[in-house]
């Protein structure tokens, strides 16, 4: 190897908080940076301190092969010097957190181990042996595969083949812990057992919340609740013989529950966990815990419903599930995954996605509610925009009490202002029955128990009083159905509402067809002032929409592109203008929707017409923008903010998606919702008087 040149000497602290001193190479040396050999790559080195990755960087030198410099590091396993490949990084890095973390020996941990399978000879990149029996491998380690699929894959036959019972995947930005529990059963655990403990000192250990933040598995190893779902999936949920929506629902529901316990009892400790149980006993407890759930917030599940997945099956999804925390800054969380499992249903085909919490987030932030006026969502999905008004209106009341908002901010007990502004205040109506019962358990939980979400055709507003008479009905929307009769503008008449603030993402897809229907809109007429025989959804909600908001009522409303450029929907554009003021047209990127669908989509802001709120007027200014950061890529994947290639985190340690629309918590740059606050206060918009 070439000659080495170190710079001065630096001071840091390793984990275990004793002082080291690593020499540092000199920049004018290295052209090569750990940097450059894993950019591009999917490797990556997120989930090592700046310590470890300077101590690597200290043991390397620079070497001449064929004329071109690379980077090299003597293994302090094998005792060879090594190039460093994207791979070889991450595994170097993971050795040192073997043995500064977790205190292996190096007498215990082999590289390249080999495995046996079948006539093949296959080499595992880590192996740790049993501390009683030094040739067989206790816990087996994988970086080979970069993605979490083929590197599971790889993991299963490497443990299955030597019988280790424990296995780990990482690519140097997630990571993955499993406990083999049979050949097909690969349980995930929330860590590694250090050299002197074992399997059981980390199974039995007892989690209270504060646990559970500290431990966090979407923040430590990286993941969203999709990516669990997808592997639970992969691992038991194809092949068990459920429905798939039904059980994970009724487990987020369970564990949802059981977070809002805890978070209100710091003591407490959480229930939805594997403590070492047997199978058996394990279900009779998530059973049990799932009975309180539904005890306490009704109308999600029938009383008598079932935990159907069998223990061996719900052992593995608990496993999987209990190192998440859902309760958030707000519920996101779980959207992505409420999305994905409600598009694996007929969700899609109806041209009916979810919101992304960025687009609505915007719009609340635009349209200002308070917490004296009453909002609506007509297709609220999984309940976005109602939710997101929620946090928003309870950020002004605590704001206003002088308390601040804690980590725990959607799991906290409330003053009473901010119940009684959920319980009064918001409605939401939806179709789907899916959708509502998944938007009925999260407005559940912020309404501390009590929700106006209810199942209605929004459109077919006529067939109201028909539905609202069937007793199954009344049995789990009647409470919400009360409140939301005393808003009737004329008694009896559901057509017409008195709405402060709308919002909604109504579906594209389909045209209404039916006579009856149609006839009862303005906009079911042509240009001309012909009853058309087909109508689009979308084109129908605006109007329902309109009545439903009172004089100098707002509305936000996301919209296919073609409604505001196509010369043959000119009559819909008039309509809009002579029954209210255009505040602003946001124009969103193609790829916010994606996977699901392409569409241009903008978001029309309006203001009805009022003497006092909204004075009619021919001439006046209107708000344009159109959103230049993507913020998803070309398949629909998230695209995240990063500062030197660094993802940026929220106070709560998760990723912010890159888009322009707002100022994230001053952690990005100011977007078009404060380019519109700053606009709606030079033109005397009342909401923002």
């Amino acid at each position: 190897m070439s000659k080495r040149t170190f710079g001065s000497q630096v001071k840091i602290f390793a984990k275990q908080h004793r002082e080291v001193e690593i020499p540092l190479i000199a920049k004018d040396v290295l052209t090569v940076t750990l940097d450059d050999i894993i950019s591009g790559s999917k490797y990556d080195m997120e989930q090592f301190s700046e310590r470890q990755k300077a101590a690597l960087l200290a043991r390397t030198a620079t070497k001449s092969v064929k004329g071109k410099e690379a980077l090299y590091v003597t293994c302090p396993v094998r005792q060879k010097d090594i190039k460093l490949t994207p791979e070889e990084i991450v595994r170097q890095l993971y050795l040192d957190e073997l043995q500064e973390t977790y205190a292996y020996p190096l007498s215990r941990i082999q590289v390249e181990y080999v495995v046996n399978i079948g006539r093949d000879k296959k080499r595992a990149d880590i192996a740790i042996m049993d501390k009683d029996r030094p040739n067989t491998p206790y816990i087996i380690i994988e970086c080979k595969e970069p993605t979490l699929k083929d590197g599971k894959e790889q993991l299963k036959s490497y443990c299955n083949a030597t019988g280790a019972p424990i296995g780990v995947w990482t690519n140097g930005n997630k990571i993955s812990y499993y406990n083999r529990k049979a050949p097909n059963y690969f349980e995930d655990i929330p860590n590694l057992p250090s050299a002197s403990e074992t399997l059981a000192d980390i199974l039995q250990e007892r989690w209270t919340i504060d646990t559970l933040i500290a431990k966090d598995k979407l923040i430590t190893e990286r993941k969203s609740l999709k990516d669990l779902i997808l592997e639970m999936e992969d691992e038991v949920l194809a092949n068990a013989g459920v429905d798939v929506f039904e059980e994970v629902f009724k487990l987020i529901f369970t564990k949802l529950y059981d977070e809002l316990q805890s978070g209100r009892d710091k003591k407490r400790i959480l229930q939805f966990r594997n403590y070492g149980y047997t199978e058996t006993e394990l279900k009779e407890k998530i059973q049990s815990l799932f009975d309180a759930a539904k005890n306490t917030w009704e109308g999600v599940f029938s009383s008598d419903e079932k935990i159907a997945l069998n223990g061996s099956h719900l052992s593995v999804c608990v496993a999987s599930l209990q190192d998440v925390k859902l309760f958030n800054s707000n519920l996101d969380v779980v959207d992505d995954a409420f999305e994905y499992l409600m598009s694996k249903s007929q969700k899609g085909e109806k041209g009916q996605y979810f919101t992304p919490r960025y687009v609505i987030d915007m719009c609340v932030r635009m349209l200002n509610p308070t917490a004296e006026e009453y909002m609506i969502d007509t297709a609220a999905g999984s309940c976005g925009f109602p939710i997101h008004t929620i946090f928003y209106v309870w950020k002004k009341i605590l704001s206003e009490k002088g308390i601040e908002q804690s980590h725990l901010f959607t799991s906290e007990e409330k003053p009473p202002e901010c119940t009684d502004y959920v319980n009064r205040h918001v409605f939401a109506i939806d179709f789907d029955k899916n959708c509502v019962r998944v938007s009925r358990m999260l407005n559940l939980i912020a309404g501390d128990g009590k929700t106006n979400v209810m199942r209605l055709n929004s459109i077919d507003f006529d067939r109201w009083a028909e539905e609202t008479k069937d007793e199954d009905w009344t049995d789990t929307y009647n409470e919400g159905w009360k409140k939301l009769k005393k808003l009737r503008r004329e008694k009896n008449n559901d057509q017409y509402y008195r709405f402060d603030v709308l919002m909604a993402n109504p579906p594209f897809a389909g045209d209404i067809k039916e006579s009856r229907i149609v006839a009862k809109y303005e906009l079911g007429k042509n240009a001309k002032g012909k009853q058309q025989s087909k109508v689009g959804r979308d084109i129908l909600f605006i109007e329902r929409n309109l009545n439903m908001l009172k004089s100098g009522g707002r509305m936000a409303i996301v919209l296919p592109q073609g409604r505001f450029n196509n010369s043959s929907d000119k009559y819909i554009r008039d309509f809009i203008a002579k029954e209210c003021r255009i505040l602003a047209v946001v124009g969103l990127h193609g790829n916010v929707f994606k996977p699901h669908t392409g569409t241009k989509t903008s978001v029309l802001f309006v203001q009805k017409w009022d003497d006092e709120l909204c004075p009619k007027q021919e001439d006046y200014s209107i708000f344009f923008a159109t959103m230049q950061q993507p913020s998803k890529d070309n398949s629909g994947d998230k695209i995240y903010e990063a500062v030197d290639g660094k993802p940026v985190l929220d106070s709560h340690g998760h990723l912010i998606v890159k888009h322009d629309l707002y100022n994230h918590d001053g952690l990005t740059h100011d977007g078009i919702a404060e380019a519109f606050i700053e606009f709606a206060k030079k033109e005397h918009l009342s909401f923002f008087a």
